[in-house]
């Protein structure tokens, strides 16, 4: 049998302060959601003046890094017309995203979750979502 880590109630929270200060460091309210390995939501925080409409996208990009173990970025990549995975983006009901925001976390090398940001740009997303992979791994 393997022994993996889990992502606890504490590593979430600690992930989410570091995202959401990210966030207001520059100057983005977002939505942020973090997932386990199986893509489940373990924490899901809308900061004050982030997007409605991305707290769908924030949860997906999450489930997305989370479950499928890679970037959503990484996903974009491949999956825009011509690209060797094109349509990805239209499985599992749509939940499957290309745009950048969504990071798998590893510990260890093992894949324990996603973290996945929206209502920025692209990178903006993404960096917020670092900087809550960046606290978890400090904190370890």
């Amino acid at each position: 049998m393997k022994n993996v880590p889990r992502l606890t109630l504490s590593d979430t929270k600690r992930m989410m302060l570091a995202a959401e200060k990210k966030a207001t460091d520059i100057g983005v309210d977002m939505d942020i959601a973090i997932v386990d390995d199986g893509g489940n939501l373990l924490m899901f925080q809308r900061m004050d003046n982030a997007r409605i409409t991305s707290i769908t996208i924030a949860i997906d990009k999450a489930f997305t890094a989370g479950a499928a173990r890679k970037s959503t970025r990484t996903y974009g990549e491949v999956g825009g017309p011509g690209g060797p995975a094109f349509g990805i983006n239209s499985s599992i009901q749509g939940r499957f995203m290309i745009f950048a925001g969504g990071l798998p976390i590893f510990i260890d090398n093992e894949p324990v979750g996603g973290i996945g940001c929206s209502s920025g740009s692209p990178d903006q997303d993404e960096e917020v979502a670092q900087a809550g992979i960046d606290a978890l791994l400090a904190g370890l």
